[in-house]
């Protein structure tokens, strides 16, 4: 007997997968031939397949309807290939199969042509899992099921279905594995049959049940003289801050009206029982718009606040509301009336106001920290909203980093005990020297290094300033392990700051910690909902993991923002390709007639006539653009822009690779990319 099946058979537990094809013995011979070699391929292209193979880690077991695959790596490894091979399945629609999943003990055994198998407890309640369901299903038993719920990702995708019967009268807790694409979510035909038959025998008490607490309802309706709500009703104590509106005379005021807002979010941000919107979802609303409902609904929040901000001279005019969106009630409104010198105190204030009136408890450490005093100068808190409005720009080129560091360092030598402007001024620095901006690189690094201990040494308790230190750590010494726990430093004192899930999401994504960088990607999407960036960055990552449908879903939430994104639809042509739909990528790339240059478009147009064989049509288009000169060329080299004050260039990591992408025109709607390596590539953003 060969060493390795003596090997396989000495194992005692294993992780089951149980694959059956639905509607089997209904097929011709040849066809019981072909949808077996199908369903085998499908399987064996799997990642975990693959891993679990290369291993030694897997043991297969044909059942003639279908296999048995026994895992012996991890308790999540069938449930995630059960998952892949389910995506893969989209593409094969007249292949219909059910899953079920186990994790039990099993013995070995040795089949007449001396080959390794396996039989036992494990083995067979995964298969009578699978029995319990219909086409499409992955059903886990209630063991997985529990196994399965300690991991974050796994648990908004396990629903419990109950008991189910068995042959032998043998029953089961079994729960229902889907997403929104994959699986099946419909209860299946044995649940709904028991369910039909409990429900006659106990139709008169259930009845008799739902007359009194429909009075109870109807009683509670009119003495409280209030409708009742939903479970699923928007939080109550969840809040978005709308762009202020600028009221000044002079235009360039505008910087001084995005610092106080962002100082009032920010605030807001440090309240734990607030959920609290980021600015990059609500800067693209106007100030003071109309249909407040939509937009609520559209970030996930129940009430919205909207200022205007007047600057003359050293006076400040401030208005600020509260507003109930569904009923468009005004909650609380103030207007400050304030020298320059003391506008400190206003944002606090708002916040704290705005928390009394969504009845947000405070704690402690929230008190104080709305209380703070960022600086006693007027002079260096202009010159900080000044560096902020550079910072905060949804475009973000090397000159606007060149300016906020000049802004931020001359905030910081008004004034040296001003924390916060130590803090911007490292995050800035730190992206300086992640792209390469300027003249002397490496004194970025240390620059940024020197601002983010010098916050942290000012203010121990200020998030930013862990943040920033977090940054310094991940762009400049690629430490990862301290940036992880700089981060979540930041976390636990800015619940509600986006920055903090997506700065971890990066770093583990660059750790190869794939599932707990899209857990963080998540986590940054709910307080940052409408950030076009952020969900492209997270539809990479799904895509990078072969999870082709989460990947198009996040494209069509970007779609549904930006409807003519051209990069947003090249990207989702990228993942056609990647799928072998190759029709459903020629659909989306026939319209938008890329230029023929370093664009991204223009690659994925390039690869598709690659892959549909219309060599000299890409060859002749290639031609083209080879001969023409690229403007970007002389000034970008690898390590970034020569003439950084002139040329808004963007640097960002995907894995182990960076790439530089330049911003055209407007109208042109496009960036080139340079040395780009990936084929899906996300919107220009400052991190």
């Amino acid at each position: 007997m060969p060493a390795e099946v003596k090997e396989q058979i000495r194992l005692e537990v294993g992780h089951v997968l149980f694959i059956d094809i639905v509607g089997y013995s209904k097929l011709s011979i040849n066809e019981q031939r072909a949808v077996v070699d199908e369903l085998t391929t499908i399987v064996r292209g799997s990642d975990q397949y693959q891993k679990a193979e290369a291993a030694g880690r897997l043991i297969k077991i044909p059942t003639g309807d279908g296999m048995a695959l026994v895992f012996y790596t991890s308790q999540e490894a069938p449930a995630q290939c059960a998952i892949e091979i389910s995506g893969a399945l989209k593409a094969h629609p007249c292949l219909q199969v059910r899953m079920g999943v186990h994790s039990g003990p099993v013995s070995g055994v040795i089949d007449v042509n001396g080959h390794a198998n396996l039989a036992g407890a494990g083995l067979n309640i995964a298969q009578r899992v699978m029995a319990c369901g219909d086409a499409g299903h992955i059903l886990v038993s209630k063991h997985v099921a529990e196994d399965l719920q300690e991991y974050e990702h796994w648990r908004p995708l396990l629903h419990d279905l109950g008991e189910c019967e068995v042959k032998h009268g043998v029953r089961l807790s079994v729960a229902n594995l889907y997403t929104d694409d994959l699986g099946n979510p419909a209860s299946p035909k044995k649940f709904l049959t028991a369910k039909r038959q409990k429900t006659r025998a106990r139709w008169t008490t259930v009845t008799a049940t739902l007359l009194v607490l429909a009075a109870i309802i109807v009683a509670l309706i009119i003495l409280s003289g209030h409708s009742l709500r939903s479970p699923l009703a928007l939080i109550e104590k969840s809040v978005a801050v709308l762009p202020f509106e600028n009221l000044s005379r002079d235009p360039d005021n505008a910087y001084f009206a995005t610092g106080i807002q962002d100082e009032i979010l920010t605030r807001l941000a440090k309240i734990g029982a607030l959920k609290v919107i980021s600015r990059n979802s609500t800067q693209q609303y106007a100030a003071r718009p109309g249909n407040l409902s939509e937009i609520a609904r559209q970030l996930g929040v129940a009430n919205i606040v909207e200022g205007s901000v007047q600057k003359a001279g050293d006076q400040v005019h401030i208005n600020v509301q509260l507003i109930r969106a569904s009923t468009d009630e005004h909650l609380w409104a103030e207007s400050y009336n304030r020298k320059l010198e003391n506008i400190f105190e206003v944002e606090g204030e708002v916040a704290a106001a705005v928390a009394e009136a969504l009845k947000a408890k405070l704690t402690g450490a929230a008190q104080q920290a709305l209380k703070q005093k960022p600086t006693n100068s007027s002079e260096a808190y202009d010159a900080y909203l000044r560096g902020l409005a550079y910072s905060l720009r949804p475009i973000y080129s090397p000159s606007d980093n060149f300016d906020a560091i000049r802004y931020f360092d001359q905030a910081v030598k008004l004034d040296p005990k001003f924390a916060l402007a130590w803090a911007w001024l490292a995050r800035e620095n730190a992206v300086g020297y992640f792209n390469g901006i300027g003249d002397d690189v490496p004194a970025l690094r240390e620059a940024a290094r020197r601002a983010a201990d010098k916050a942290v040494e000012l203010q121990p308790d200020l998030g930013e300033a862990y943040l920033a230190q977090g940054f310094s750590h991940y762009y400049g010494d690629r430490d990862y392990g301290g940036a992880i726990t700089l981060f979540e430093k930041a976390g636990k004192l800015s619940p509600n700051n986006s920055q903090v899930p997506l700065a971890l999401a990066w770093v583990c994504r660059r750790l190869g910690e794939w599932e707990r960088s899209l857990d963080y990607f998540r986590q940054a999407i709910q307080l940052n909902p409408r950030d076009t960036a952020l969900l492209a960055d997270q539809a990479e990552t799904f895509q990078a993991l072969r999870q082709y449908p989460a990947a198009l879903k996040a494209c069509d939430q970007i779609l549904d923002m930006l409807p003519d994104d051209s990069d947003t639809l090249a990207a989702k042509a990228g993942i056609y390709q990647a799928q072998g739909n190759l029709a459903a990528a020629a659909a989306l790339l026939s319209p938008l007639h890329p230029h023929p240059g370093p664009s991204y478009l223009f690659r994925v147009q390039i690869n598709q006539w690659t892959y549909e064989r219309r060599y000299a049509e890409g060859i002749a288009v290639l031609k083209t653009a080879a001969a023409r000169p690229d403007p970007a060329r002389a000034e970008v080299s690898s390590h970034g822009c020569s003439n950084s004050r002139a040329r808004p260039l963007r640097h960002r990591s995907h894995g182990n690779r960076c790439e530089v992408r330049r911003k055209t025109t407007v109208a042109a709607k496009g960036k080139i990319r340079l040395s780009c390596s990936r084929l899906f590539w996300s919107r220009p953003r400052r991190v």
